[in-house]
């Protein structure tokens, strides 16, 4: 099931985006929001897939409250106005939904959403450019940034973050990441088995958790991470496999 979170400003468009949540099978509703103000405390506290968003909201417009997401889970918006579209594209977002706009219309945004999230890469993907694995006391990166080359050790790496198309690698021995142009799929391939991906977003070097606190990670004092609902079962097993008590 993929979770969403609903938010319109206007009633009766919040309720018919419901209403359309809940005729797909495959989209399971955790909230509604009539505001951004609203989504963005709900999402404080909860992790989902995706959200419907109007744009053209008070106090905080739907884009905005996009942009201002650390970890924004696959976006698609919903609008009156067709002038939107362009930027709605500049943050990734998954479709553009021009009201009024009708369940046959939204299907086909539901299942780019379906089709976004459940990619697996084919076995061509994988085996189109050969993949080195890190070997016992092997602890070597280099990733390219700017025009460098950067080295750095595979243990200093706290969490890798993606970007649209490139990737924040967050180190312990440094205040500001490596930026790199990089598709987490390689980074998973590249990485040892110490590293999990949490969400669509994050990879975390699992020696670095100090603290699970419900539906988040936390990597320190500054870092507080998301666990996606596509990732919750494979990292509770881990956890399991590592739980020392009753």
């Amino acid at each position: 099931m993929i979770s969403c979170l609903a938010i319109d400003d206007e009633p009766l468009a919040l309720q018919q985006l419901v209403a359309y949540i809940n005729k797909v099978p495959y989209l399971e509703l955790a909230a509604q929001c009539q505001s951004a103000l609203e989504a963005r405390e709900f999402l404080e506290h909860d992790v989902v897939d995706a959200i419907f968003c109007d744009i053209n909201m008070p106090d905080l417009n739907g884009m905005d409250f996009v942009k201002s997401l650390v970890a924004p889970p696959l976006v698609v918006f919903t609008t009156a106005y067709s002038e939107y579209a362009v930027e709605g594209f500049r943050v990734n977002a998954v479709d553009y939904l021009l009201k009024p706009f009708g369940l046959q219309d939204f299907q086909r945004a539901a299942q780019r959403l379906k089709v976004r999230l459940e990619y697996v890469p084919s076995s061509e993907d994988v085996s189109s450019q050969p993949t080195v694995k890190n070997g016992p006391g092997d602890d070597i990166l280099f990733l390219k940034t700017d025009s460098r080359i950067c080295k750095i050790s595979i243990s200093d790496i706290r969490y890798v973050e993606a970007m649209s198309e490139y990737l924040k690698v967050w180190l312990v021995s440094q205040p500001k990441p490596i930026i790199t142009l990089l598709s987490m799929k390689k980074m998973e391939e590249r990485l040892p088995d110490t590293f999990m991906r949490i969400h669509r977003s994050y990879i975390i070097n699992l020696s670095k958790i100090q603290e699970v606190n419900k539906n988040r990670v936390i990597l320190g004092p500054d870092v507080n991470l998301p666990i996606g609902d596509l990732y919750k079962e494979a990292f509770q097993t881990y956890l399991e496999a590592k739980f020392l008590g009753r």
